[in-house]
């Protein structure tokens, strides 16, 4: 997504998911929030993603879907990761790879343990993992090109048919930017609470002017791997002044 701060043209809506080039620019921030709860939903019933699974409340009182795991998720493989402490500083073992101009985190050690063009799943259970989910799945779940099989095997939430269904419309009408926005990368982040069922994660992001916006996100531990909680009413990042406070992290 472009910088939220960025000019918006005469008659283009102000969320980005319904201004030119909305999937691209999506991959600046690890997760919408601002988007999630900006989207107006003038899509039919029919614009809805009848593939997703039916929901049930989850452990924090989020709506998360059925027990059973989509179809198309296959078992993951066993991690060597079991550490439980949460990290002072950046992980070990961490490499990062470019998806599309966003630089993601892997592990040997916490996953993701399986990586296809869209999808790259299987973390371990612990902070670690969870970390590399948030980081993997907030971004791939907006700029994969099959971004819909992201969300429909990643993600989990009261916001996430809203989502599918405002995004679906919007394409509909969007023309492809081929600029594709103001990209930021991640640079820090900070646990904000932390167990083995829901990890909640601060992670800062860097923009090319050098301004820094944190997003919380939420991942929940189902079926046997982490899911990104898309909820319905969620919190805007927010500008911060540093670093100081978070672990610093990246790999541009």
């Amino acid at each position: 997504m472009a910088d939220p701060r960025s000019y918006t043209g005469a008659g283009e809506p102000r969320s980005p998911w319904l201004r030119p080039g909305f999937v691209l620019a999506a991959a600046f921030i690890g997760f919408v929030a601002v988007v999630a709860g900006a989207v107006v939903l003038t899509a039919d019933p029919a614009g809805r993603d009848d593939t997703l699974p039916a929901s049930r409340p989850s452990a924090n009182g989020a709506t998360a879907p059925a027990a059973s795991a989509p179809a198309g998720d296959e078992g993951c493989p066993e991690l060597p990761d079991r550490r439980q402490e949460l990290p002072t500083a950046a992980p070990r073992g961490v490499t990062w790879a470019l998806f599309g101009t966003v630089a993601l985190p892997t592990s040997e050690e916490s996953g993701p343990a399986v990586v296809g063009d869209d999808v790259a799943r299987c973390y371990a259970r612990t902070p670690v993992g969870a970390l590399l989910a948030t980081s993997q799945i907030s971004v791939r779940h907006l700029a994969a090109d099959d971004w819909r099989k992201v969300t429909r095997l990643q993600t989990v939430g009261a916001g996430r048919d809203a989502y599918v269904a405002g995004r679906t419309e919007a394409e509909k009408t969007s023309r492809t930017d081929p600029d594709g926005g103001v990209h930021g990368q991640i640079a820090g982040f900070r646990f904000v609470t932390y167990d083995d069922s829901t990890a909640v994660v601060q992670t800062v992001w860097r923009f090319p002017d050098g301004a820094l916006r944190a997003a919380i996100t939420t991942v929940l531990w189902l079926d046997g791997d982490w899911r990104l909680e898309y909820p319905a009413d969620p919190a805007a990042p927010v500008p911060v002044g540093s670093l100081a406070g978070f672990t610093e992290w990246g790999g541009v």
